[in-house]
Parts: C-alpha cells; structure tokens; sequence
C-alpha cells in the first residue's frame, strides 16, 4: 500500500524541486505496485527531425521511477538513482510522453522498477527502463 498519495508527491515536488515542477508533469494514476506519469508537452525537447530527445525519455522514465519510490518509502527525497538502463525502441512522435512505473522488488535499501514510456500523440512504446533506487536508512 502506498505510504504517499499522488498529491502529496508532487507538493514535496513543489516544495524539495521546484524545477521539477515547471516540467509540468502530472501523476494520472497511482496504485500498490505502478505509477503513471503524463509529461504533456516535451515540445522543449525535441531534436532535429522532431523528436523527443532521449534525454526526455529518460527524465520520464527516472521521474516516474522515483514518484514510485517515494510512493512507497514516503518523503525520502535522498533517495538516489544507483542504475538506469533503458532501451529506446522508436521515435516518439512530437508532444506528451507516459511513464508507467511498476515495483519489481522492495527491499530494505533497494527499489527496482521498470518502466515503460509511451508517446501520448499514438500510445506507442518508444522506451521500456529499468531502474535501481538507493534508499537512505530510516532516521
């Protein structure tokens, strides 16, 4: 059971990263084990030929990892990327991006989840990651 609710992730956004915030980035859905997240526009980051950098589809792909996170820890915001491996599959059309995020194993200093990213404009995937969360010990 989530420790954190979608709303109270991104006030802790809002109030630990505020740059995080200014993407515009939406939690759509959260449950026991995945979290979704819509980027509705990548419009500023897009690369020649009008794509959605691959930087972009990993900033989704680690956002939505750590909402999970934080989803299950509560407001560990030391919590740290250790891993990120992610396949890029196609180009994304330009616009919004999906990130779904699902728990594949907490444990007590470790989180890894993977994650699909789709293109919001078709619904195809564009990049499927696996990532590896670092989570302080309890104070």
């Amino acid at each position: 059971m989530p420790l954190m609710t979608a709303d109270a992730i991104l006030a802790l956004m809002e109030q630990e990263f505020p740059e995080v915030g200014r993407l515009g980035l939406r939690i759509d859905a959260l449950d026991d084990d995945t979290l979704t997240v819509e980027w509705p526009s990548a419009a500023g980051h897009l690369r020649p030929g009008g794509t959605v950098s691959g930087p972009a589809m990993m900033t989704i792909a680690d956002t939505a990892a750590y909402f999970l996170v934080l989803a299950h820890v509560g407001p560990q915001t030391l919590a740290v990327t250790t891993n990120l491996n992610i396949h890029f599959l196609r180009k994304p059309a330009p616009g919004g991006l999906l990130a779904e995020a699902r728990l594949l194993k907490h444990g007590a200093r470790l989180v890894v989840s993977e994650v699909r990213v789709r293109s919001a404009a078709d619904g195809r995937d564009v990049a499927h990651a696996t990532v590896t969360y670092s989570v302080p010990p309890p104070r």
